[in-house]
């Protein structure tokens, strides 16, 4: 009895060192990008893994662009659209944590999020794209660890380049390229909004490029516009 509480405790320890040795992983990585853009990210390669099923020889769209040469239209424009509160929260914004919670509570399924731009880019770069509470505490714990050592602007930069924007489509650039055959620093304000009302659903409206609701929500965006912050 008292060997196998033993080997329970062993593998305890195991169990615990692993997770503590893969935050530390993380947190490495965390520090890194502070000066090095990321080449991919664990939603990109989960993505590119999927387009692999249909055609070998497929590849992402995506290139990196340095932050002062992306659109103000199109940082103001996701900003309006993602995260009005991104300047002034600590990578939570809980009033929208909330407002999402009740929602999904009175439909009775998950129909909104309520997750900051610095929650999103977590996920993105580190998690897959499984609902599960494991992946929702590592994503709050990731939020944490890039809220305290980087900058507003490079949280955003490299949101900005890693974001999907359509089937294979990832980043700002790519984005512009694909849908409007421009530089992501030429993009207009009508079409830095259309692009930030794409981002819920980029699948999508990467087949289906004209629906009510986009145009309202571009609408809604572009008023508000005028209006943001920006790192």
């Amino acid at each position: 009895m008292k060997r196998a509480w033993r080997w329970a405790a062993r593998i305890v320890l195991l169990v615990v060192a692993a997770v503590v040795i893969y935050q530390f992983w993380i947190f490495g990585n965390v520090v890194w990008w502070i000066w090095f853009n990321p080449s991919t990210s664990a939603f990109m390669e989960e993505r590119l893994d999927v387009l692999h099923q249909k055609n070998p020889e497929a590849v992402l769209r995506h290139q990196w662009l340095p932050y002062e040469r992306i659109s103000i239209h199109l940082k103001r424009a996701l900003i309006a659209a993602e995260d009005a509160k991104f300047l002034d929260h600590e990578g939570f914004d809980w009033e929208a944590i909330q407002k999402a919670y009740e929602k999904n509570l009175k439909k009775g399924k998950v129909v909104a999020g309520g997750s900051t731009i610095s929650q999103q880019l977590a996920k993105n770069l580190f998690l897959s794209g499984r609902r599960t509470p494991w992946r929702k505490a590592e994503e709050a714990l990731i939020t944490v660890m890039m809220e305290n050592v980087m900058s507003k602007r490079r949280i955003f930069e490299i949101y900005l380049n890693v974001i999907e924007w359509g089937d294979g489509v990832f980043g700002a650039q790519a984005a512009a390229r694909y849908y409007y055959g421009v530089s992501a620093a030429n993009l207009s304000p009508e079409q830095a909004a259309r692009l930030a009302a794409m981002v819920p659903k980029p699948r999508f409206y990467d087949k289906v490029r004209e629906t009510p609701l986009l145009e309202r929500r571009t609408a809604i965006i572009l008023n508000r516009m005028n209006d943001v912050q920006v790192p």
